[in-house]
């Protein structure tokens, strides 16, 4: 359990590592392309077998995800890498910011309150026609 831990570790470093680098004019403009692609099917709602299928629904996941961040690594100059890895570190250990939390929730509450208030309004006013 320890071994996937750290290697679920070096994941998520790698990923934000590829984050910095996609920004990075050193980065080949092939390698950020293989990079969005990876992210945009990390984040993707729709995969190659839908979640709700047990155990083999996350295994897409499991693969798919390492092995492409593991390709868009390779394609990365290693001098590059380092660097970016170095900052992803420095990031990880980072506190997370407590403010910052509960500013996002704030505004995420606020505008559902508003989505309400606005359908609310717009649903009662058809009523009453």
């Amino acid at each position: 359990m320890k071994n996937w831990k750290q290697w679920a570790r070096l994941v998520r470093r790698d990923a934000h590592a590829l984050y910095f680098a996609a920004r990075d004019p050193r980065v080949p403009w092939y390698a950020k392309a293989v990079a969005v692609a990876v992210a945009a099917y990390a984040l993707s709602p729709i995969d190659l077998i839908p979640d709700f299928i047990p155990v083999v629904g996350y295994l897409d996941d499991l693969i798919i995800v390492p092995l492409g961040i593991a390709l868009v690594v390779r394609m990365i100059p290693p001098h590059v890498m380092a660097e970016h890895r170095a900052l992803a570190d420095a990031a990880q250990h980072r506190p997370a910011s407590r403010a910052a939390a509960i500013v996002i929730v704030t505004v995420w509450i606020l505008a559902l309150a508003l989505t309400a208030w606005v359908a609310i309004r717009m649903l009662s006013s058809e009523f009453a026609r």
